[in-house]
């Protein structure tokens, strides 16, 4: 009898065991990849689509500005978003295992979701109104990545409203109502996604009258703005 109750605690936990695993796997398959993004999820995306003929980078497990590409290329030519985001659907058509419970929210210091995605989205539409879609939501990373950066203030509004930091505060154009791309480019930024790679200052070359803004090293251009550390 004992030996049976043994056994019977080994099989148990040994189910347990294999059903935490088998969790642990779903959520890190389970969340979206993008620009930024760096492991193993990253190095079997490249590895596909390279076999399939979407890239020809190296395989070296940082998502950069190629695997984008190749993801809007596979993602255009299989009737999918073209986003250049590895989520759900995307990871799906990879033949790649897609996550069946629900992510958890990053964290976001800094940030309450319900109080400061409104003034994101105000922010980014009185920024990069006409700007392509990844544009908006770079616009919205340097905003976050400031909140982040000790150099900044803390909160979403004091990165927001610091002393000429953003033209449309001081023009007003800030509390413009913003658009559905305003507020979806909000919440990509929100959930992580950084077409930046970290930037903390964007501006318009065309517009732009600071000398001290070119002094910062710029590391892409989307749209009409370039981006910098």
């Amino acid at each position: 009898m004992r030996r049976t109750k043994t056994l019977a605690i080994l099989l148990i936990t040994a189910m347990l065991l294999l059903t935490l695993s088998y969790i642990a796997v779903e959520k890190v398959y389970g969340q979206n990849l993008y620009w930024g993004s760096r492991g193993d999820d990253v190095r079997e995306v490249q590895t596909r689509l390279q076999r399939w003929g979407y890239y020809d980078g190296p395989i070296s497990s940082v998502y950069g500005p190629q695997t984008f590409e190749a993801v809007k290329d596979f993602q255009r030519a299989n009737g999918l978003t073209v986003d250049g985001v590895v989520g759900p659907q995307t990871r799906a058509a990879l033949g790649m295992p897609v996550q069946t419970t629900a992510p958890a929210a990053p964290a976001s210091q800094g940030v309450s979701r319900s109080d400061d995605i409104n003034l994101l989205a105000r922010t980014i539409h009185a920024e990069a109104k006409g700007e392509p879609y990844e544009g908006k939501v770079a616009v919205g990373a340097v905003i976050l990545n400031r909140v982040r950066n000790p150099a900044f203030p803390n909160t979403m509004a004091g990165v927001v409203y610091q002393p000429c930091a953003f033209e449309p505060v001081k023009r007003g154009t800030i509390n413009e109502a913003p658009d559905d791309d305003a507020f979806r480019a909000a919440r990509d930024a929100l959930n992580g996604w950084d077409p930046t790679g970290g930037a903390i200052y964007f501006w318009n070359p065309a517009t732009a009258t600071s000398p001290w803004i070119w002094t910062r090293q710029i590391s892409l251009r989307i749209g009409r703005h370039v981006f910098a550390h």
